[in-house]
């Protein structure tokens, strides 16, 4: 990987880590706010799943923008619409009280989620435009990956440390460390020309919105019978994933008076595990389409057995509950840099920005789910991790039946990945 592509990659794995920060942060930090604003468990999930919500439904409208009027322009109008959202759930938080306080973060949240559509979903498509080697698209993938889930292994930390600060530190910081993220990116990330201006050629031809629909209906058409599969296990693990962490949070918290910084850590300990097999994962699978698919599988049968046993086993106890969470966060970190590289590498690289934005649309249902359904299903946490369990399972279901690398063992070449696809 030559030098100055190593920055650009650093500048953009600063997004997925700024954006996971933006959310993540404020799970450990979730009984402290409901206590402040005096408001419900729904109420509170809702600071979280009003994100992802609106997310999912602006994310391909960015892929779309991102194909035709190229990533890196709107990475940074999306990072600055994050920034403005940030502000004004901080000011919010620090100036108003209680439950006026309350509506208006939720309206900066959803700012958020309108700026957080357009960041790190259009990075896993950039990374794919940015190197011809498949190889070196798999391990930019896999860094980024690491750089998310690195993410959410600080933020617990971080997110408990600055609330010993102020309750609403964690919601003022979004803006500052956004603004970080704007700077790396107008000054490392250099858009190769092929994405950029192919995207400015065909702005009044085939990339017309009439186009655009009938193109993506025509692929998904063709591929969908492995992409839908992907959309639903990228969902259905972070859904698990969000799910479980709210939980936990919640258990450290009420029943082991758990709190600040030392519950931050606890929380980091299951995190570090996806992020350790994300890294591990993405140096692995290489070109190897078939090893993406085995790695898949392994993990949602990992995480299956994991959040099964936490249904059947009392999970009251403290280190045997973290000990079955690290094990099912190395499932998951088996599972999404394979997704990421599979979906990447099986589409075209003028589809790629919408492809990918519908898979990432997928991941925030996920987000926006877990943690609502678990603090609905707090009372009933047996049931509640037979549904994990059920998901998960259903997940590598699957991943087995439905994913079907081609005869040969490596992702083929970028002439003909294009023409065929990485996956049948």
């Amino acid at each position: 990987m030559k030098e100055k592509k190593k920055l650009d990659l650093a500048a953009l794995s600063s997004i997925p880590l700024i954006m996971t920060l933006a959310n993540s942060m404020l799970i450990p930090i979730l009984p402290l706010m409901q206590r402040e604003l005096n408001i419900s468990d729904l109420q509170t999930s809702l600071i979280i799943t009003v994100y992802a919500a609106v997310s999912i439904v602006c994310i391909p409208i960015a892929g779309y923008l991102s194909d035709r009027f190229g990533r890196k322009r709107i990475i940074v109008i999306s990072l600055i619409i994050v920034a403005v959202g940030g502000l004004i759930s901080g000011l919010a938080a620090w100036l108003m009280k209680e439950h006026g306080s309350y509506y208006v973060i939720l309206l900066g949240r959803f700012i958020q989620g309108i700026g957080a559509a357009g960041a790190f979903p259009i990075v896993l498509p950039l990374v794919g435009d940015m190197f011809d080697s498949k190889e070196e698209v798999s391990k930019g993938l896999g860094m980024v990956e690491t750089s998310n889930t690195f993410g959410k292994v600080l933020s617990p930390v971080l997110g408990s440390s600055l609330a010993l600060v102020f309750w609403f530190l964690p919601l003022a910081v979004i803006p500052f460390i956004s603004i970080l993220s704007i700077l790396a990116v107008l000054f490392f990330v250099k858009t190769p020309g092929s994405s950029d201006s192919t995207a400015e050629e065909e702005s009044n031809t085939e990339n017309r919105f009439r186009s655009f629909i009938h193109n993506t209906a025509l692929l998904l058409a063709e591929k969908g019978h492995w992409l839908y599969a992907i959309f639903s296990i990228g969902c259905l693990a972070m859904f698990i994933m969000f799910g479980f962490l709210y939980y936990l949070s919640s258990v450290l918290e009420h029943h082991y008076h758990i709190d600040g910084i030392k519950k931050g850590l606890l929380l980091a300990i299951p995190l570090s595990a996806i992020c350790i097999s994300s890294y591990i994962t993405g140096k692995i699978v290489g070109e190897n389409k078939l090893r993406m698919k085995v790695f898949s599988v392994i993990g949602l049968f990992v995480l299956t057995a994991a959040m099964l046993t936490c249904g059947i086993a009392n999970t009251k106890s403290m280190w045997f509950l973290i000990s079955l969470m690290f094990v099912s966060g190395g499932g998951i970190g088996l599972v999404l840099p394979s997704l990421d590289a599979l979906i990447t590498e099986g589409i075209e690289k003028k589809q790629r920005g919408t492809i990918t934005s519908l898979y990432s649309s997928a991941r925030f249902i996920g987000v926006a789910l877990g943690p609502l359904i678990a603090s609905v299903m707090l009372k009933n946490e047996a049931w509640l991790f037979y549904l994990f369990a059920g998901s998960a399972l259903l997940c590598s279901i699957l991943a087995l039946f439905t994913i079907k690398p081609t005869s040969s063992s490596k992702v083929p070449s970028r002439k003909t990945s294009q023409k065929k696809g990485a996956v049948e």
